[in-house]
C-alpha cells in the first residue's frame, strides 16, 4: 500500500464557510493527502464579516493536542507542517513548538509558513508586534512562506513596483532560512496580460517561475489558504516548483470560477471538488531565470 503524504494543519477552523482549516482540509483530502487539523480559533464565520461568536484556543490548548497526537505515535508520520494566521505571538510559539516535536519525531519534516499579516490596499490587519514577530522568528524556522506581495515587501524591507524587485526580494527571504518562496499575488509590470489576470511567482536554489490565470471580479476570504496548502502539499509529493506552481493554480482558479459562477460569497468547495481532484483548465509556467 502507497504510503499517504501527511500535513499537520494549525489554523483557524470556521462554522459557517471556508478559511484557514476549513478552507485547507477538505481541498487536500480531495487530492489523496491525509490531514491532521489543530485548530487556532473555532468561530462561527471569518472576521471579514465584523461579526463573529466562538473561542480563541490558547497557545497551550494547542501544545497539548499536538502532544496527545504524539501520545498516539502518530507525528512520526507527518511530512509538514502548515501554518496560517497567527493572531497572537503566543501561537506562533505553540507552533514552533508543534514543529520542533515534529521534527523529533521525523527530521525530514518540513515546515510551510502562509505569513498573514496584511495585503495591499488594507495595510496590516494583525495586532502590532506580530509582523516583526513573523519576520524575525517564525520565517527563518519555515522551508517554505508564501506572502503576498505586501508581505514580501515588508519581509524583505524593500519596496516593490517591478518583477525584478519580486525576484530580490524573494532572494532576500531564501537568505534568512527558507529555501522556496511563493508569492501568491505578484502585480508588476512585466507580468500584465491583455486581460485581467492574477500572477503568481515562485522561487527557489534552482530558478524562478510565473504563472498568471484570468481575474475574476469578486475576492474570496479563504484562497490564500487554499494556494498555500496546495502548494505546499505538491511540493511534499515531489513536485518542482513549477511543477507544484501549475497545480496550485489550476486547483485555485477553478475553485474560484466555479464559486463565481454559484453566486455565493464562500468557497463551493463541495461544488468544485471535481475540480479540484481534477482541475480541466491548465496554464502555462513561465520561466523567469
Amino acid at each position: 500500500m502507497q504510503r499517504v503524504t501527511t500535513i499537520l494543519s494549525i489554523q483557524s477552523s470556521v462554522a459557517y464557510g471556508h478559511v484557514g482549516n476549513s478552507a485547507a482540509t477538505f481541498p487536500l483530502m480531495r487530492r489523496g493527502y491525509e490531514v491532521m487539523p489543530v485548530i487556532t480559533v473555532h468561530f462561527s464565520n471569518h472576521t471579514g464579516y465584523g461579526a463573529w461568536r466562538g473561542p480563541v484556543l490558547q497557545a497551550a490548548d494547542i501544545v497539548d493536542v499536538v502532544t496527545g497526537i504524539d501520545e498516539r505515535g502518530a507525528l512520526a508520520h507527518v511530512d509538514g507542517v502548515l501554518s496560517g494566521y497567527q493572531g497572537a505571538e503566543e501561537t506562533g510559539q505553540a507552533v514552533l513548538q508543534a514543529l520542533a516535536l515534529v521534527r523529533r519525531r521525523n527530521p525530514r519534516a518540513e515546515y510551510c509558513c502562509d505569513p498573514v499579516m496584511g495585503d495591499v490596499g488594507r495595510g496590516f490587519y494583525v495586532r502590532p508586534g506580530i509582523p516583526e514577530f513573523m519576520r524575525d522568528t517564525v520565517v527563518p524556522a519555515a522551508d517554505i512562506v508564501t506572502p503576498n506581495q505586501f508581505e514580501l515587501a515588508f519581509l524583505a524591507d524593500t519596496p516593490i513596483a517591478s518583477l525584478s524587485d519580486v525576484l530580490t526580494a524573494a532572494d532576500r527571504i531564501r537568505a534568512q532560512g527558507p529555501g522556496l518562496v511563493l508569492v501568491t499575488s505578484v502585480e508588476v509590470p512585466e507580468l500584465a496580460t491583455d486581460g485581467p489576470g492574477v500572477s503568481m511567482v515562485a522561487v527557489d536554489a534552482h530558478g524562478a517561475w510565473a504563472v498568471t490565470t484570468p481575474k475574476l471580479d469578486r475576492n474570496f476570504t479563504g484562497s490564500g489558504d487554499l494556494t498555500a496548502s496546495t502548494f505546499f502539499s505538491e511540493h511534499l509529493s515531489g513536485a518542482d516548483a513549477a511543477s507544484a506552481l501549475a497545480t496550485t493554480a489550476a486547483v485555485v482558479y477553478a475553485v474560484l470560477r466555479i464559486t463565481d459562477e454559484s453566486g455565493q460569497a464562500e468557497l463551493a468547495l463541495v461544488a468544485a471538488q471535481d475540480a479540484i481532484a481534477s482541475p480541466p483548465e491548465q496554464f502555462a509556467v513561465q520561466k523567469l531565470r
